[in-house]
């Protein structure tokens, strides 16, 4: 069986077009997020931004394997507004991305069918702008070793084109690498294999 490695996040943050609907102006935001610390700095920073808004209604998804979410209707009726922005992220496939549709009342009450469309068309415009990146899932290895073994651990690093995230070079070499989740078994092997290292996994 394959096992999945791959996840689609975004580049960077990104602002989309203003859509508009009967007076109410609406603008999405998209962020690249980890941790529900990062939304609420985003969410703040909109805040100050857009002071004169009237409604800064959200969805995240954070994490891969086992992906979390939360919606947000900031006042607007029950699942009107944060539920149809977190269809957009399920409809692009990302997840650690938070997005934020602003809306700035225009005078002329929408329904929940219009609120509805008008969050979704905000979250799908700023998705359909927003840059969307391919990323693995790494698996984090710690490798100590005598330095006269350097050339072995070397060989292997070069040849696998592992990414060498943090060395330490003291009485005993400490590499911190990262692999592919679907290659670590078979690179920790490799490893082990080499008789002359102590290798562990990193949470």
């Amino acid at each position: 069986m394959n096992q999945l490695d791959t996840y689609n996040t975004l580049e960077n943050s990104f602002e989309g077009e203003i859509f508009k609907d009967r007076g109410s102006k609406f603008i999405g935001f998209s962020f690249p997020v980890t941790s529900e610390e990062q939304v609420k700095d985003f969410i703040i920073l909109l805040k100050k931004k857009h002071h004169k808004a009237r409604h800064w209604c959200y969805a995240w998804r954070i994490g891969v394997e086992s992906p979390q979410f939360r919606v947000n209707d900031d006042g607007e009726p029950s699942n009107s507004a944060g539920q149809p922005i977190y269809g957009q992220l399920l409809s692009f496939d990302v997840t650690n991305v938070l997005v934020v549709v602003v809306r700035y009342f225009g005078g002329t009450k929408l329904g929940v069918g219009g609120l509805i469309s008008a969050y979704r068309t905000g979250a799908k415009l700023v998705l359909e702008s927003s840059k969307i990146i391919e990323k693995t899932i790494d698996v984090y290895f710690e490798l100590t070793f005598e330095y006269e073994y350097l050339d072995k651990v070397m060989r292997i690093l070069k040849e696998r084109k592992l990414k060498i995230e943090r060395q330490v070079m003291e009485v005993n070499c400490v590499y911190e690498i990262s692999v592919r989740k679907k290659d670590a078994e078979f690179v920790k092997k490799e490893f082990l294999d080499l008789r002359c290292l102590k290798i562990k996994e990193l949470e």
